[in-house]
């Protein structure tokens, strides 16, 4: 009696092997179904993405796109210098001002005279002083450094200076 099977002989039942051997087949036959259906899926994705293109149209297209993106980082960087040039003359521009009409002689009637302060950015710049008087119009000028003069200010250029420098 040789005729004994190699199933026999193993220590687990073969009705245990067998079953296991058929869930394992199940589930790769489920996860051969899932990936059919993603190919499949997949398939349909790239269909639609290539309709009435061939590799030529797309590669056209790709280049277009890279010129395009070319040409905007030209301007870009046109725009920007452009940008720095505008921010220095707007540092240099006049920005800042203040203005105090006075009655520079009692009697004369009207506010005639003023005082007008003009700055920049950096707080330099003058003060304008206009003394009306019967006589005629006067016009003085102080030049003012970073919010400083090196003249004595009267009463009405302190306040058109405190008014520019936003005091």
């Amino acid at each position: 009696m040789m005729t004994q099977s190699m199933l026999n002989r193993w220590p687990i039942d073969p009705a245990i092997v067998i079953l296991s051997l058929g869930v394992i087949t199940l589930l790769l036959l489920i996860m051969t179904i899932i990936c059919v259906v993603q190919l499949n899926r997949l398939y349909r994705r790239y269909d639609r993405f290539m309709r009435g293109r061939d590799a030529e149209s797309l590669e056209n297209i790709i280049v277009e796109e890279i010129e395009e993106i070319k040409e905007l980082r030209a301007q870009d960087r046109s725009n920007k210098d452009v940008m720095k040039t505008l921010t220095r003359g707007v540092k240099s521009s006049y920005q800042k001002f203040g203005m105090v009409k006075y009655n520079a002689f009692k009697g004369m009637g009207g506010n005639l005279s003023f005082a007008f302060a003009l700055l920049d950015m950096n707080n330099t710049g003058f003060i304008l002083n206009s003394v009306h008087s019967r006589e005629g119009c006067y016009l003085y000028i102080k030049m003012v450094e970073k919010g400083e003069t090196d003249i004595a200010l009267g009463s009405e250029e302190k306040e058109a200076l405190e008014q520019a420098l936003g005091y």
